[in-house]
């Protein structure tokens, strides 16, 4: 097996009380040929914030220990110490993602990044089966790792099982559908070579949704892998530290706002699926697709089609070209849109009908009752649970059989 080296790409804010065990974890796996770069990092006008004090302070004790420990190849960037940190407008987990993968790209002619979080669990031999994978895919421009949230046995479980169901139906739906964006973004949980880094010009500086921007590009440019056989387990808990993503999810959960987070019927992926199949033909003469009215909407232009039909010669570029247009970010517009049009359907019944429509011949007795009475608010977290472990299951079989050869 080819040893290519490894870059462990960390980004830390508040998490000196997990520090410890992730390194346990890293110092515990079977691959030995990596290089750590941790980005300790918060806005500098944190330490002038009463309501900040405890990331200041929590960031110091993480440079403190990260400065004691005699590990080979760690690198450790201080973005937090008074005058150090960020500016107010241009900083957050985006900018400490991008500023390791910059160093790396800059200081690395080959290897692969591997994007990791503090909180989060990683089995003995991760980083060997994501080299292995690399090995067996070399044209793969980046990978993103089946993941499983754990749960804390408090308030969290509840909000991460709702939030864990809504990312894994979005997640099959588009798979089944066969989209090119089927992917799940977690920061936590990603794998990019740096040739493939480099291709698409490094990482997009946002506060966050960096994971999702970053794999968005890597699909506009190449494959992008979704089966390793391996798990990151990424931790549950509030925060408002980013804008989006698990934490501000379970916040607003908890607060009982789930509106960001629906469950879309399956025909409105249908709808998406149609207009994917209709990009060869749109190379030959204008056709209305589902997507149409929502595109010239978002893109304040009547002739969605026209112009990539001059500027591409060729059915596969202009097929191509279609993809890049109608991409993640504007698929998942598209949902939001025609979801909010309709009359509101209960996710729990949307649930239910789906997984009875597309998976009823593999659902147990135990299921069918769970998904009968399924209550959000009120069904036991066992139970709810016990849903996750089916769609977590059916997630990974659809990944393996979609797999890029």
């Amino acid at each position: 097996m080819k040893t290519p080296a490894l870059y462990l790409a960390i980004p830390v804010l508040g998490e000196f009380a997990n520090l410890h065990n992730f390194f346990s974890d890293i110092t515990g796996q079977t691959y030995r040929n990596f290089h750590i770069y941790v980005c300790v990092n918060q806005f500098d006008s944190w330490w002038a914030k009463s309501e900040k004090q405890q990331y200041c302070l929590d960031n110091a004790k993480s440079l403190e220990y990260l400065r004691s420990l005699d590990i080979k190849n760690l690198i450790v960037i201080d973005k937090s110490s008074p005058g150090n940190g960020w500016p107010d407008k241009k900083g957050g987990v985006g900018w400490a993602r991008k500023t390791l993968m910059d160093m790396i790209s800059e200081k690395r002619e080959d290897g692969i990044i591997i994007s990791m979080d503090a909180d989060t669990c990683y089995p003995k031999q991760y980083l060997e089966k994501i080299v292995r994978y690399f090995n067996e895919h070399p044209k793969i421009s980046g990978l993103s790792i089946p993941y499983f949230h754990q749960l804390e046995n408090d308030e969290t479980d509840r909000q991460i099982l709702r939030y864990e169901i809504y990312m894994r139906y979005y997640a099959l739906n588009m798979l089944r559908i066969g989209n090119p964006y089927s992917y799940t973004a977690l920061g936590s949980a990603m794998a990019i070579p740096l040739w493939a880094y480099r291709k698409i010009g490094g990482m997009t500086p946002v506060k966050s949704g960096e994971d999702f921007y970053l794999l968005q590009k890597l699909v506009k440019t190449g494959n992008l892998g979704q089966w390793v056989d391996t798990v990151a387990y990424p931790s549950a808990r509030f925060s408002d530290r980013v804008l989006f993503g698990t934490g501000p999810a379970l916040i607003k959960g908890a607060e009982g706002d789930w509106g960001s987070y629906p469950l879309y019927r399956p025909e409105l992926f249908d709808m998406v699926k149609e207009t994917y199949n209709l990009f060869h033909k749109l190379y030959e003469k204008e056709l209305p697709t589902p997507m149409t009215s929502f595109l010239q909407e978002q893109f304040r232009n009547q002739n969605i089609w026209k112009p990539l039909r001059e500027n591409y010669k060729d059915r596969g570029n202009f097929i191509k070209a279609c993809i890049n247009k109608v991409d993640g970010l504007r698929i998942l517009q598209f949902l939001r849109v025609m979801h909010l049009a309709e009359k509101t359907i209960k996710d729990e019944v949307v649930l239910k009908n789906y997984l009875q429509k597309y998976f009823g011949e593999k659902l147990n007795k135990d299921l069918k009752i769970i998904l009968d009475e399924l209550d959000y608010e009120k069904t036991d977290i066992i139970q709810l649970d016990k849903i996750r472990g089916f769609l977590f299951a059916e997630e990974m079989n659809l990944r393996k059989s979609m797999e890029i050869s």
